[in-house]
């Protein structure tokens, strides 16, 4: 692909309608909304659907540490600009508490009115104090003498006890008690201590029943205020503002910075308070007034509350109520023979969870360790597990006296002290660890190991991903991985490190596409070509395969590309801002989504180019954090097999007889699943899971 600069935008120059943005907030929510879609879809094993509610739980928790806190923080310091949507924050806020509301109100009922039940009649039963009989109360008094009693701690509030602070996400019980020498009323919280378990199962004689875990202490409030009446306690939940801030430019030890902002992370202010609907408003009162909660804040919904905690339902040994096994294929090509000799004789693409995470990835950086001709090894690391065998790896290869370099990036969020825990362990090794460029976070997927091979010559060999360095998360996100030593790939990923631990103002490279230099100008240069292609009548069309699009240049730009007659077919998870089939501006876009047993995350981009297709995957989103304030990388994949292969997904992917969500035009999102036959539509992920062998077909 040439360097040189932007073209000018092809096609149509005519003005694009200014409500040709959807909200992102609510793009967002409308993909939670799917994922709840999944949990109320009774084709789907039980214990999947309960794993589905406990992810819509936690989707949302981070939606309002994040995306509502930001928009608060907006409206707090007099930032009341319109989005592009046309809305201000404050019209934002309502129409996000209008909506999730809805969801959570139907998350409530899906629970109540289905999954309990459903398992229920499967033996698996999460039932209330109510419901137990004496048996049952006695060993669970017991396991609150043992288990629960020491860690719990009531506080009360009075004139000499000030309202206690209320962490972001604990659980706990407003609890209110009589003075019965006095008749004094007294009002008191009690916190679910969080290294519990969400649900106590019963002894053996009653496995499957479950207990959630503040009926337990509620039962024992007695014992917590002897000499008390209790008169009424309720369940509560405080969410906060958990993003992080700061200044690298102005602080000379970001390690230490970010873990004091850590601390501070538990005391940001409130964005959403979760109260059962059984609360007395007495109660709920003195909770608004204390949290300093708004009414759009105050979600009450039926208990119990943190529904979440159902994944620990959904790990419940009953295989039979579970999707079947999954057993990656271990490609022959990187499990058989040679490993680095594969690798330098062709390139190697790998297709997660599907194609073995640990025989391949895990591999490639195990035998980098100890095998003697690697001098070094260079490696990002965004996520990674608790337990990672990758670290390991690097660690090993440092004691083995290679120079490492790591690549850890402490700012992904949520990941924040585990990344510096990691940092610390590797640089007590012996391994050089940076923490990436000022300013931006290092979000690219890259590792490369150099090596003195037989012919004498130093050899890079290269791993460009589309997913983190998880051997966790391996088995349950789905992503790509190449392999080369093909040496303009090692020539760019060399010079790339080099700019991440140096200082560089590269922009070009041979294969790959960076960001923040180069992406953005790379993508919207082969977008304004596809158009130039269609105008003269050549072969034009663009797929793209992303978790997020809510990019307004690159939505513009795919605008004008379906203006000027380029098919457009757009693979999008999770939140997308951009309508579809809009007549005069987008109908000949197509948006598709796709949840299931994997969490759709590679990221692809597939260009007609003409007669000359070009096919990239990487690690970029196209939202503006992604292209603007991160480090990014897509490489181009050169082997003709790979590109059918990956262009073979995209058309299953968009095919009429694959089961998807399609973006209406009015940004709603309809699910078909059965065809008008009324027969059941391709699986995407079951096919691909059942013959590992991708199949090009005609999309409708």
């Amino acid at each position: 692909m040439s360097t040189e600069s932007a073209p000018t935008p092809a096609g149509p120059t005519t003005e694009l309608p200014a409500d040709r943005f959807m909200d992102r907030e609510e793009g967002w929510l409308r993909f939670n909304q799917r994922v709840l879609e999944l949990a109320e879809d009774e084709d789907i094993p039980l214990l999947e659907r309960a794993r589905f509610l406990a992810i819509f739980s936690s989707n949302l928790d981070e939606f309002f540490m994040v995306r509502v806190a930001g928009l608060k923080r907006r409206l707090a310091t007099g930032v009341v600009v319109a989005s592009s949507s046309g809305h201000r924050p404050r019209t934002l806020l309502e129409r996000i508490s209008r909506f999730t509301h809805e969801l959570m109100l139907r998350q409530a009922a899906c629970f109540e009115d289905s999954v309990a039940p459903g398992l229920r009649a499967a033996g698996i039963r999460i039932v209330r104090w109510s419901d137990l009989d004496t048996d049952e109360r006695e060993y669970l008094h017991g396991y609150f003498l043992r288990s629960v009693y020491p860690l719990v701690t009531p506080f009360a509030v009075d004139s000499a006890h000030p309202f206690p602070y209320i962490s972001g996400r604990s659980l706990n019980l407003a609890v209110t008690v009589r003075d019965p020498l006095d008749e004094r009323r007294m009002f008191a919280r009690v916190k679910v201590p969080s290294v519990l378990t969400r649900f106590i199962e019963l002894g053996p004689r009653q496995s499957g029943r479950f207990v959630p875990i503040e009926d337990v202490i509620a039962a024992h409030l007695p014992q917590l205020f002897e000499g008390m009446q209790i008169l009424e306690h309720h369940a509560f939940r405080v969410t906060r503002n958990a993003d992080l801030e700061v200044d690298e430019d102005e602080t000379d030890d970001l390690v230490t910075s970010l873990e004091n902002e850590l601390l501070r992370r538990r005391f940001g202010p409130l964005v959403r308070l979760e109260v059962e609907d059984s609360i007395s408003p007495e109660v709920l009162s003195i909770l608004t007034e204390e949290l300093g909660a708004e009414e759009e804040e105050i979600y009450r919904v039926p208990g119990p509350l943190n529904l979440a905690g159902l994944a620990q339902i959904a790990d419940t040994e009953r295989p039979e109520l579970r999707y079947p096994p999954m057993v990656p294929v271990e490609p022959r090509s990187l499990t058989s023979g040679d490993l680095f000799t594969t690798i330098r004789e062709r390139e190697v693409l790998v297709h997660h969870p599907y194609e073995s995470f640990a025989t391949t990835t895990e591999r490639f950086l195990a035998l980098a360790a100890t095998d003697p001709e690697v001098v070094a090894i260079k490696q990002t690391l965004y996520r990674t597990s608790g337990d990672s065998p990758i670290v390991e790896a690097l660690i090993e290869a440092a004691r083995a006296g290679k120079e490492v370099v790591v690549l850890v990036e402490i700012k992904a969020r949520f990941d924040e002290q585990n990344n510096i825990q990691w940092a610390r362990k590797l640089e007590l090794a012996g391994c050089h660890v940076v923490y990436g460029v000022v300013g931006l976070k290092t979000h690219c997927k890259l590792s490369m190991v150099i090596r003195k091979d037989d012919d004498g010559l130093l050899r890079r060999y290269c791993h460009v991903g589309t997913g983190n360095y998880n051997p966790s998360t391996a088995r349950v996100y789905e992503d790509f991985g190449l392999f080369s030593a093909a040496s303009e790939v090692g020539e760019d990923v060399s010079e790339l490190f080099n700019s991440l631990t140096g200082f560089s103002r590269k922009k070009h490279y041979r294969r790959l596409l960076v960001a923040p230099a180069a992406l953005r100008e790379g993508l919207l240069r082969q977008i304004d070509q596809e158009i130039e292609n269609s105008l003269k009548g050549e072969p034009a069309r663009i797929r793209i395969k992303v978790n997020s699009l809510v990019d307004e240049e690159i939505i513009d730009a795919l605008y004008r590309a379906s203006q000027a007659g380029v098919s457009v077919d757009l693979w999008v998870r999770g939140s997308c801002v951009l309508r579809a089939g809009v007549p005069g501006l987008s109908e000949n876009i197509r948006v598709r989504s796709i949840l299931g047993r994997f969490l759709e995350h590679s990221r692809i981009f597939v260009f007609a180019n003409g007669w000359r297709p070009q096919v990239w995957i990487g690690s970029a989103d196209l939202m503006p954090r992604n292209l603007d304030r991160r480090v990014e990388a897509l490489v181009r994949v050169s082997d003709s097999d790979q590109c059918r292969r990956l262009v073979g997904l995209m058309d299953l992917a968009m095919a009429e007889s694959t089961s998807s969500w399609r973006l209406e035009p009015d940004g709603t999102w309809t699910r078909h699943t059965r065809g008008e036959d009324g027969q059941p539509l391709v699986d995407l992920q079951d096919s691909l899971r059942g013959d590992r062998h991708l199949r090009v077909v005609e999309s409708g």
